[in-house]
């Protein structure tokens, strides 16, 4: 309770903050562009950080002082963030000023004295308490300087966040953002957990790397959201002058089933032998195999793959047009947070759209609206240095750099207008017949058929919203047309408009299901939507029928 509470309390703290700043920052994105990070430089940057900090478990924060005296014995500290997990876990990641501070600090500190328990080398770690007299708590301003208390862990709950204080919704919709985008401490424990990893496999497989990827690095994460994770190899630190070659062993033929067998063992790695992580399992039957657990002093859950390079340069694209416009992550962030609340996504995989799909839906609306370029155009600008293939073949060649794209933004529409396009543009798209290309930026014709057909942006082959049923798509359709009604009418009566009134739009739904306006009888209940092996195999089917039906109309034709 009392860390509740204390999580509640900064929580008014960050938001009041939010409150002074953030109507000023919405108006000055509209003269002053960001500084651009090349997605490598920032993943760059966010492996040096990783690498100069340890994660420390505390009594409470009143050890802060006594660890930061501690830690200067080893070199100068940056920075420190103190965090409270649920329940009295107190967490304080140091980040030194140089790298060569963690090794002395690794080197010299010791392992628990129990047989029972394997000694491990990580930068996870627990401060004891002092045989000598007690540590005085006042820190000096020296200490004070780099250290921040408390930053926010979890995603606050959205009837929290003080819509109300603010007049227009362009300005709630970047209160939104900033009230639940993952903030710096988030990430820095994200890269932290992946060197956890990639710190355990370097001593048999130097080359290896641990690369967070996904909603973690693709600037449309949330607090508190899971961690994904990829284990790569590191090519551009090959030796290619050197005669001394190692000898290995080759690779199985079965490239899945060596995929498979190596999920496995770093389950077993993570079970066996890594603080922190529990509630190993390993699925390696999906179509990408993974490993999920949980990283219980970062309190998030994880998703391991190996060799998803394609994943990770797909983090890089979506990066890379969260930074076009002020417009675009707002948006985003407004559009998923509606989609949770009026039940069209669900966090159990299903026949629903996923938070992916619909990232894609608003960029490919914002395509629309020539605030953002179609891929091809990225395509066409990119230079020698921008070319990428991985290794199953899949072209990752766009322009990496945008301060190179030379456009003027001639779209001045609010977020409050953008929004109410995006639900009124997707109201009325023709689902039967038209597939959802990114990379023209254009409507296209459906190659086969899919309830909803979006292509992915980087394997053009595949529907990356294959999964999504007739039925779910009909919904989302529904729920389109209420969330504009809520909108549009508000404009009409010039009454004032909250997110909530719109987050609420299922309500009016529940309310009209009576006169049958869109005949279709509405299903809030998740569990109702869920589908069994059998189901999936009948879906197959249809499609299939439905595909040679589609064939044998266009022979004719011929």
């Amino acid at each position: 309770m009392n860390s509740m509470y204390s999580l509640r309390c900064v929580y008014n703290i960050h938001l009041k903050y939010i409150l002074k700043y953030h109507v000023l920052r919405y108006k000055s994105n509209h003269s002053c562009k960001q500084e651009f990070i090349v997605y490598d430089q920032l993943m760059q940057k966010r492996r040096l950080q990783s690498k100069r900090s340890v994660l420390v478990q505390v009594c409470s924060e009143n050890s802060c002082s006594d660890l930061y005296k501690y830690c200067s014995e080893f070199g100068g500290i940056k920075n420190m963030f103190h965090y409270q997990l649920a329940g009295t876990n107190h967490f304080v990641l140091t980040e030194f000023e140089d790298q060569t501070a963690v090794d002395a600090l690794l080197n010299d500190s010791a392992h628990i004295e129990d047989s029972n328990v394997i000694a491990v080398r990580s930068p996870f770690l627990w401060f004891r308490s002092s045989s000598s007299k007690k540590t005085k708590l006042i820190m000096n301003n020296d200490m004070v300087q780099p250290f921040k208390v408390n930053e926010i862990m979890i995603e606050p709950n959205i009837k929290t966040i003080q819509f109300n204080k603010v007049e227009s919704l362009s300005s709630q919709m970047m209160l939104l953002l900033e009230s639940i985008q993952l903030n710096d401490i988030g990430s820095r424990l994200r890269f932290l957990t992946a060197i956890q990893i990639e710190n355990a496999l370097k001593g048999i497989f130097p080359l290896s790397k641990v690369l967070p990827f996904g909603s973690s690095v693709n600037s449309f994460g949330k607090i508190g959201s899971d961690i994904d994770l990829v284990l790569t190899n590191d090519k551009t630190n090959i030796n290619k002058s050197s005669r001394l070659i190692y000898h290995g062993k080759c690779m199985s033929n079965n490239s899945r089933t060596q995929t498979q067998r190596h999920i496995e063992l770093l389950g077993d790695l993570l079970q066996l032998f890594l603080p922190g992580c529990s509630k190993v399992k390993r699925i390696s039957q999906a179509k990408v195999p993974i490993v999920k657990y949980s990283q219980d002093f970062v309190g998030v859950e994880c998703d391991l793959t190996v060799s998803n390079e394609t994943a990770v340069r797909m983090s890089e694209l979506l990066y890379i047009f969260g930074c076009f416009d002020y417009r675009v992550r707002p948006l985003v962030f407004t559009i998923k947070m509606w989609a949770q609340q009026v039940n069209i996504t669900n966090d159990t995989p299903g026949r629903w759209i996923t938070n992916f799909s619909l990232t894609l839906l608003v960029l490919f609306y914002l395509q629309q609206e020539n605030i953002i370029p179609p891929i091809q155009t990225l395509v066409k600008l990119a230079g020698s240095n921008d070319v990428h293939i991985t290794d199953d073949g899949v072209n990752c060649t766009f322009l990496r750099d945008i301060t190179k794209y030379s456009h003027k933004q001639t779209n001045s529409k609010s977020l409050e207008q953008l929004l109410l396009g995006f639900f009124e543009y997707f109201a009325a798209y023709d689902f039967n017949t038209n597939a959802i290309s990114l990379n023209f930026g254009t409507v296209v014709a459906k190659p086969e058929y899919s309830a909803l057909y979006i292509v992915n942006p980087l394997e053009v082959h595949f529907n990356v919203s294959k999964n999504v049923s007739p039925e779910e798509l009909e919904r989302f359709r529904i729920e389109l047309r209420n969330a504009a009604w809520v909108i549009d009418s508000s404009i009409h009566s010039q009454n004032t408009l909250q997110l909530f009134d719109i987050f609420k739009s299922i309500e009016i739904s529940k309310n009209i299901k009576k006169q049958n306006i869109f005949n279709y009888e509405y299903q809030t209940n998740t569990s109702n939507r869920l589908v069994t092996v059998k189901d999936l195999f009948v879906e197959d089917e249809h499609n299939k029928r439905l595909n040679t039906q589609l064939k044998n109309s266009k022979e004719r034709k011929i």
